[in-house]
């Protein structure tokens, strides 16, 4: 891809805006996607007539393909970003249509899978883009910018999908779904300019980007620290909820009243990460947040000894962590740009395997209870601090 062309100030704002609102709205579209199956998933069982043990089991398949992201992202890296970006989307939105067209319960699987799959195309794509055309310096604020449609999406689009669940049927959501979804792949092939590979005429090939992740140092410690601080999320992540039914007595509605505590806290990171990001220096941010989330995990023992202790240890661990991974982006689009996004396919990757890791070992450590938890936290982000500590970039 062309390097990014410095240029004045204002120029910037506009085209940065100009990337980051199509972005945003269909990194809302696909998140909300993943995110209103965990509160709707009793009424989609029910609506496709199976317990509610089966419904769980795509979900397993969902995390799995996650992991298969680097086999795509090279199409980004040879045939250039937006067509990466629009594989990525047609992918999502085949996906969830599958389920508006074909109500049964294989559809809802493939659905799952091909919208993660999708996304694992969609969004190395959409971050090597910014990373080709943001310069360095302003590239934080922008990604961090594009990353509150997570949050966002929990915030605004899935009371509307429980709102049409609840008035027109389980299968609402996916027919809205697929409408935004065409809308989102219309708009950015309108929006977005096209791009060109690095070498014209001479593009890479298809698997060379992965052999150099594979091979590099730099880009294998970039990868350690992605699967280090999201394996230390989820051993905290996996048992909370467990924790807090165990040692305050909440019921399920009170748990999940207390679940909001981490979309605040998600939506404050992001928040943080736009505004701070550029200005303290990525890889300096990155380390500020890990000292948060350290410092929250090791707290969280002393501080749940009350129910508003608890929750304001959560708190500031969830916001530690999400400030620490969204100020981790930028750093990685510059670990290793003449294959940007299979990185960043390969980061994402990284990060599932954390969560696939994290779930079963937060699991089995907490038979020691859950200060046994937040110790395993905190060592995880020292050896992910040990591995930030080999990743070369200019500030």
């Amino acid at each position: 891809m062309e390097p990014p062309v410095e240029i004045d100030d204002q120029v910037q704002q506009k085209s940065a805006a100009l990337h980051v609102f199509p972005f945003i709205a269909a990194r809302l579209v696909i998140n909300a996607t993943y995110r209103m199956i965990y509160p709707f998933l009793r009424a989609f069982a029910s609506g496709m007539g199976i317990s509610l043990e089966a419904a769980l089991l795509p979900l397993s398949g969902r995390s799995f393909v996650g992991m298969l992201g680097p086999l795509l992202a090279p199409v980004a890296d040879r045939y250039g970003r937006k067509a990466g970006m629009l594989l990525g989307l047609g992918i999502y939105t085949a996906g969830v249509g599958l389920v508006a067209a074909w109500p049964v319960f294989p559809s809802f699987i493939a659905a799952l899978v091909l919208a993660n799959l999708g996304n694992q195309v969609f969004l190395p794509a959409m971050q090597a883009y910014l990373g080709d055309r943001i310069p360095y310096r302003r590239r934080g604020r922008v990604m961090a910018l594009t990353e509150l449609s997570w949050s966002l999406s929990f915030i605004l689009l899935v009371p509307l999908m429980g709102w049409l669940i609840a008035r027109l049927g389980w299968t609402a959501p996916f027919w809205a779904l697929t409408g935004l979804g065409a809308l989102s792949f219309i708009w950015l092939a309108w929006r977005i300019p096209s791009d060109r590979a690095a070498e014209p005429g001479k593009p890479p090939a298809l698997w060379q980007g992965l052999k150099q992740v594979l091979t590099s140092p730099a880009a294998l410690a970039a990868l350690s620290f992605g699967l280090l601080i999201t394996l230390a999320n989820e051993v905290v992540n996996v048992v909370f909820g467990v924790w807090m039914g165990d040692a305050f007595g909440l019921d399920i509605a009170a748990l999940g009243a207390a679940s909001t505590i981490i979309g605040v806290a998600e939506l404050g990171g992001e928040g943080a990460t736009a505004a701070l990001v550029d200005r303290i220096g990525k890889k300096r941010a990155v380390v500020a947040g890990l000292a948060l989330t350290s410092l929250a995990a090791l707290a969280l023992p002393w501080f749940g000894q009350s129910l508003w202790g608890g929750l304001a240890g959560l708190f500031f661990f969830y916001l530690g962590f999400e400030f620490t991974l969204v100020s981790y982006i930028p750093v990685m689009t510059e670990v290793m740009p003449q294959a940007r996004a299979t990185l960043m396919a390969a980061n994402l990757a990284a990060l599932s395997l954390g969560r696939a890791v994290g779930a079963p070992a937060g699991v089995w450590v907490y038979t020691a209870g859950f200060g046994a938890n937040a110790l395993a936290a905190l060592a995880l982000n020292g050896l992910a601090l040990m591995a930030l500590m080999r990743v070369r970039v200019d500030e």
